[in-house]
C-alpha cells in the first residue's frame, strides 16, 4: 500500500490547488487555502446542514482494534462503531483511547478514519484528540500509559524538575509523536492547583504553586501548540479544568456523586484562576470546565450558582468569556448529560446541581452557559430537535460551530488530514525520544533523606559475607569496612541486594539479588502510593483517593527489614503520602512520580543526577490534612517535608 492516501487535489481557474471538499468541482471560499481560518470557518458554517452543525458540538470516544482497524460496533467504552459516529451522526471530534500496537498501524487507522470523513457532504475532517499518554499511569478515565510512545515522568514529576526547558522538550517530542499518528488535539495540560492533598486527580497537575504551574503551563503550550496561532504542525491543547478543580471537598473527585462539592474556605478562588490567565495569554485553543459545583462561593458580592461548572453561566460567560477575554472552544468534561454504563459498571451523568433537569434541559442550560461542545456524549439529534422546536437559537449554535471549525482550519486538516504511515513508524518511540524521556524520569527523582553511615545504622545491618555467628555489633562494623556509608549515589560495589517492586533486569543492576533481607547488604523497596480501594462505579478503581497513610502492616514489615539491613525506599508520590513513618526507618528515602525501574536505578547510582524538588508539601498526619484549608496550597501543621524540598539543597 502507499504510505498515505492521495489528496486528489483539483486546480481552480486561477491556478490554485484545492481539495474539493463539497464534491462539486468548484473552489468554494472554505476550500480556498489562501483565505484565513476565520474566513473559511464563517463560509463553511453558512453552508452546513443543522445535522452537520450539531455533530460538531459533540466530542465522543473512539476506539480501534490492536492492529489498527476501525471498530464496526461498540468497544470497551465507545458506544458505537466508527462509521456510525462519523458518517451517520456527523461527529467529527473523537477522543481516541488505546492505540494500535505500532505507530504505523495507528497512522493507518487515522488515515482510514479521515478517508471515511471525506465521504461526508463537506468532507469535515475528524479532529482526533487524546488524553495524556506519555507516562506510567493507566487510567481509562484520565490518562494512558506510554505504550509505543516515549515515556516521561507524570506531570507532577515534570513539576519536580521545575524546568520550563525540560517541559518544553517533553511537549515538543509529544507533539511530534501525536501528529505522526494523526492526533491533532491534546486534552491537557491539567493546570488545576492541587491544593487538597487527598485529591485523586493531582498526579496530572503540576502541583499547588500558582506561579510554578503558570510557568510550566506556558512552556507546555509552547511545545505543543508552537505559537499562539495554531498551524499545521501544532497540536491544539485543551487546558483543564476551569476555573480550577483542586479545591474538592475532602479531596473527593467529582467524577463521582460523593465528590460533587468544590469549596473555598480560604477565599482563594482568584488564585486558582492564575494558571488559566497564563494559558489564555499564551493562546490555548480550548478550555474544559470541571464537573464540580462551587458551594458557598461569593465573588464581587455576587453568589455563584451552585451548579456544576459546565452548567454555570457566571463562570463560563461572565468570568471566562467576558472578563478573561477567552474566545476559544469551551468543551465540557466527559458525560455531563447522559448516564454511562461500560466495563460492567454504571456511572451517573455528572449533573451536579441540576439533577432535576432532563437531558434536553441539561443541554439547554449548558449551551446557555456558554459551552461549545459536549465531551463524551453522542446525541447530536437532541440539538437538532431543540433548534427545530425553537428551544435553542440556531445563531447560538453557529457561534460555537465557527469556533470549532476555526481550529480545524488552523491545524490544516481541511487541506490535508492524512499522515505518512512510514514516517509514523520511524518517529513514534524514536530512540532519541526514549532516551530523553528516561533522563527526565531519573532527574525528576526527589531525594528526601540521604543516608547514614552503616556504623550508625540499626544494629544487625551488615554484608551477607560477614554474617553467621558474629554479633550484631561485629556485623555492623564489617558493613562499614566493606561498603562504607549508605548514601546516594550508590558506588559500584559488589553487593547482595534485597529488592521489592523492581523488574528482575533493573534489580540486577543494583547487585546480586537475594530473596531474604537477612542475606543482603542492602534493601531497596519501591512503594506504591497509599489509597482507599474503591470499585463500585465505572472508573472508580482508577482514581486513588481517600487516606494518604500507609497500612500499619506494611510499615511494620519494612521496619523489620530495616532492622536487618540498610533500607532505601522509593515512595510513589502521585499524591503527598504520609511519609513520617517511612522516613523514620529508611536510611535513604526518595520520591518519584512516573519513573521506571531502570530510571530509578540511574538516579540511585548517579548515572543521572536526581535533581527533583517536592511539588507539594508532605503532611505529617491525616489529622493535619483534615484541618487544612481545601483551596490553600500547603498549610498543614508541621509538615514532614515542605514544598520545594530536596535533601542537601
Amino acid at each position: 500500500m502507499t504510505s498515505r492516501p492521495d489528496l486528489a487535489l483539483l486546480t481552480a481557474d486561477d491556478g490554485t490547488r484545492f481539495r474539493d471538499l463539497d464534491h462539486d468541482g468548484v473552489m468554494a471560499p472554505f476550500e480556498d487555502p489562501r483565505l484565513l481560518p476565520d474566513e473559511r470557518a464563517a463560509d463553511l458554517t453558512s453552508r452546513l446542514s443543522l445535522e452537520e452543525k450539531a455533530g460538531l458540538m459533540f466530542h465522543s470516544i473512539i476506539e480501534m482494534s490492536p492492529d489498527g482497524e476501525p471498530l464496526t460496533g461498540p468497544g470497551m467504552i465507545a458506544t458505537m462503531g466508527t462509521e456510525d459516529m462519523v458518517l451517520r451522526r456527523r461527529i467529527t471530534h473523537a477522543n481516541v483511547h488505546a492505540l494500535a500496537s505500532s505507530g504505523r498501524a495507528t497512522a493507518r487507522w487515522a488515515n482510514t478514519v479521515q478517508e471515511m470523513a471525506a465521504q461526508g457532504p463537506h468532507s469535515i475532517p475528524v479532529t482526533i484528540s487524546s488524553d495524556p499518554r506519555h507516562s506510567m499511569v493507566q487510567n481509562e478515565g484520565a490518562a494512558f500509559s506510554a505504550g509505543v510512545m516515549s515515556a516521561w515522568p507524570e506531570p507532577l514529576g515534570l513539576a519536580a524538575l521545575d524546568s520550563p526547558e525540560a517541559v518544553r522538550e517533553f511537549a515538543d517530542i509529544a507533539r511530534r509523536e501525536y501528529r505522526a499518528v494523526g492526533i491533532h488535539a491534546a486534552l491537557h495540560p491539567q493546570i488545576d492547583l492541587a491544593t487538597e492533598p487527598r485529591w485523586g486527580r493531582q498526579f496530572h497537575t503540576f502541583g499547588p504553586d500558582a506561579e510554578r504551574v503558570s510557568r510550566i503551563a506556558e512552556a507546555y503550550l509552547d511545545g505543543f501548540q508552537l505559537t499562539a496561532e495554531l498551524g499545521p504542525e501544532s497540536v491544539a491543547c485543551m487546558a483543564k479544568h476551569f476555573p480550577g478543580g483542586g479545591p474538592q471537598k475532602d479531596g473527593e473527585d467529582p467524577h463521582f456523586p460523593y465528590g460533587r462539592e468544590q469549596v473555598y474556605p480560604g477565599g482563594r478562588f482568584e488564585m486558582h484562576l492564575e494558571p488559566f490567565r497564563a494559558a489564555i495569554a499564551r493562546g490555548v485553543s480550548a478550555l474544559m470546565p470541571y464537573y464540580g459545583m462551587p458551594v458557598g462561593l461569593v465573588r464581587n458580592g455576587e453568589a455563584i450558582e451552585e451548579v456544576g461548572f459546565g452548567y454555570n453561566r457566571q463562570v463560563i460567560t461572565q468570568i471566562l468569556r467576558e472578563e478573561l477575554g477567552f474566545d476559544g472552544v469551551v468543551c465540557t468534561d466527559w458525560g455531563l448529560v447522559t448516564d454511562m454504563h461500560a466495563m460492567g459498571k454504571p456511572l451517573p451523568a455528572r449533573t451536579w446541581g441540576v439533577e432535576h433537569l432532563d437531558a434536553d434541559e441539561r443541554i439547554i442550560k449548558a449551551v446557555g452557559a456558554g459551552v461549545d461542545q459536549f465531551g463524551g456524549e453522542e446525541c447530536p439529534e437532541r440539538i437538532v430537535a431543540l433548534v427545530r422546536d425553537g428551544r435553542i437559537d440556531e445563531a447560538r449554535i453557529d457561534a460555537s460551530v465557527r469556533r470549532l471549525l476555526r481550529v480545524k482550519f488552523q491545524l490544516g486538516l481541511f487541506d490535508d488530514p492524512f499522515v505518512d504511515e512510514d514516517a509514523a513508524e520511524q518517529i513514534v518511540g524514536l530512540e532519541e525520544f526514549r532516551e530523553s524521556g528516561a533522563r527526565a524520569q531519573a532527574a525528576s527523582v526527589i531525594v528526601l533523606k540521604n543516608g547514614a553511615d552503616a556504623r550508625a545504622a540499626t544494629a544487625g545491618q551488615a554484608p551477607a559475607a560477614e554474617r553467621g555467628a558474629a554479633s550484631a555489633a561485629e556485623r555492623s562494623t564489617a558493613s562499614a569496612a566493606t561498603l562504607g556509608p549508605v548514601v546516594l549515589p550508590l558506588p559500584a560495589d559488589e553487593r547482595r541486594v534485597y529488592v521489592e517492586g523492581f523488574s528482575e533486569a533493573a534489580a540486577s543492576r543494583l547487585g546480586t539479588v537475594v530473596a531474604d533481607p537477612a542475606d543482603a547488604d542492602l534493601a531497596v523497596v519501591r512503594l506504591a502510593e497509599p489509597f482507599d480501594p474503591r470499585d463500585d462505579l465505572l472508573l472508580e478503581s482508577f482514581f486513588h483517593q481517600g487516606s494518604l497513610e500507609y497500612r500499619p502492616g506494611l510499615v511494620a514489615r519494612l521496619r523489620t527489614v530495616a532492622e536487618q539491613v540498610p533500607l532505601i525506599v522509593d515512595a510513589t508520590l502521585l499524591r503527598p503520602a504520609i511519609l513520617a513513618p517511612i522516613a523514620e526507618i529508611a536510611t535513604v528515602l526518595v520520591g518519584s512520580a512516573g519513573v521506571s525501574d531502570d530510571a530509578l536505578v540511574d538516579a540511585l547510582t548517579g548515572a543521572v543526577e536526581p535533581i527533583g524538588t517536592l511539588p507539594f508539601e508532605i503532611p505529617s498526619s491525616m489529622d493535619a490534612v483534615r484541618a487544612s484549608l481545601t483551596d490553600v496550597p500547603g498549610g498543614t501543621a508541621d509538615p514532614t517535608f515542605p514544598a520545594r524540598f530536596r535533601a542537601g539543597s
